[in-house]
């Protein structure tokens, strides 16, 4: 966890989970693995596993210590909707998120549909849609994943958001109704594969025609701010406006076990209901 960070789009960083595994191209030069080998090796006790996946629970409350407003990256060194993740855990860290609402909480994902499946959970216990201080985010790299675009609408909450970052191909025609957001950025770092500007100009263009709001972040190069941010001499800073909404569910009481015998539940309802459709 940092209160403070240098990535562009947010304040601070809060990671209730290390570690990661790869399963598309854009993870292939992934900042994050290096940096868990890196603090391993300094003796940081939250990476003694390295990059293995791993909960953090002692991190859970933390965002109560800031009392100032910020915008909180969740997962900076790790994927929430990691296979290995627990639902109830993953409730959790939501708990988390709903009490501290004077915070935006920032949540990107490579895996859109266990987000889709867990924010169904989260409709079915809770009572309602997540909340729009914590907007919900997937990764696009380039064409191959923007059916993870299409997860995201699905996400039962208030704000989406997608990062085209590491942006490492074109993404051809979007598809982005009910998307809010867009960040855009090139990759940096050692071996760093090159964003082309007709690539980024793509997306911003898009983005102006649907009325999504524009971050670019970087071109990239081998350090985040070699290529600086301006694209036709111009800075996009824009952020998504927040739907206001009254925060009914600070009221929900909410206990991890309960919630994991919630999910085994859903899950044996869904089997029956699959059993007993009647085959034609």
């Amino acid at each position: 966890m940092a209160n403070t960070s240098e990535i562009e789009w947010t304040e601070a960083t809060w990671n209730p989970t290390t570690g990661c595994s790869k399963i598309s191209p854009g993870c292939k030069n992934c900042y994050a693995e290096k940096l868990s080998k890196r603090l391993k090796a300094m003796g940081v006790k939250k990476y003694k596993n390295n990059f293995q996946f791993t909960e953090q629970p002692n991190d859970l409350e933390l965002p109560f210590l800031w009392k100032k407003p910020k915008k909180i990256f969740v997962n900076s060194m790790s994927d929430l909707f990691h296979e290995e993740a627990r639902m109830e855990y993953v409730a959790s860290c939501f708990h988390t998120m709903i009490q501290a609402n004077w915070h935006i909480f920032q949540i990107l994902t490579k895996r859109s549909q266990k987000m889709v499946q867990f924010s169904e959970l989260f409709e079915n216990y809770f009572g309602d849609y997540i909340p729009p201080h914590v907007w919900m985010g997937v990764s696009v790299e380039n064409k191959d994943y923007v059916k993870r675009i299409d997860d995201l609408r699905n996400v039962k909450c208030h704000t989406r958001f997608i990062s085209f970052e590491p942006l490492i191909g074109p993404v051809g025609k979007l598809n982005l109704k009910e998307i809010d957001w867009a960040i855009i950025g090139g990759e940096s770092g050692f071996g760093y594969r090159s964003v082309k500007k007709e690539w980024i100009l793509d997306i911003i263009n898009q983005c102006k025609k649907q009325k999504v709001a524009v971050f670019f972040k970087q071109w990239g190069g081998i350090r985040p701010k070699s290529g600086g941010r301006k694209i036709n001499r111009r800075t996009y800073d824009e952020y998504p406006l927040i739907k206001k909404s009254e925060n009914i569910l600070k009221e929900v009481e909410f206990d991890e076990k309960a919630f994991a015998e919630f999910c085994v539940s859903q899950t044996k309802r869904k089997i029956k209901e699959k059993q007993t459709i009647p085959i034609v």
